[in-house]
């Protein structure tokens, strides 16, 4: 069983910057890839980006490719989102997730294990 919490979500003005952190529970960390997806009000959840169990693998949506950078810590048992040059767009409750694999996925439904989620706000 793992437990994901997020944290770092907020307001903040369109360009600016935000980094959230999804630090999970339990000792097998490093045997999960891990996932950060998004959904805004009266729209599907969507994929964001998505980091391997050691961290030399991402892959990001389209929308946020050269804005957004996925890191994690095994150590810290901590996956981040470092999210620059916000739009109003990116506006939605983030979540993180983790799937008992090497590599990670860009579907939802592929996931174990989800958190309970971080609401960013992008201003204009």
């Amino acid at each position: 069983q793992v437990q994901l919490a997020e944290s770092g979500g907020g307001l903040v003005q369109v360009g600016g910057s935000l980094r959230l952190s999804c630090v999970a529970s339990g000792r097998t960390f490093g045997r999960y890839a891990m996932g950060w997806f998004r959904q805004a009000p009266g729209k599907e959840r969507e994929f964001v980006a998505t980091i391997s169990w050691s961290g030399g693998s991402t892959y990001y949506a389209e929308s946020v490719k050269g804005r957004f950078a996925i890191s994690r810590d095994n150590a810290k048992n901590t996956v981040y989102l470092q999210m620059n040059g916000l739009k109003p767009e990116d506006t939605a409750v983030y979540y993180c997730a983790a799937v008992r694999a090497l590599y990670g996925r860009s579907v939802g439904a592929e996931y174990d294990y989800w958190g309970q989620g971080t609401q960013v706000t992008v201003s204009s």
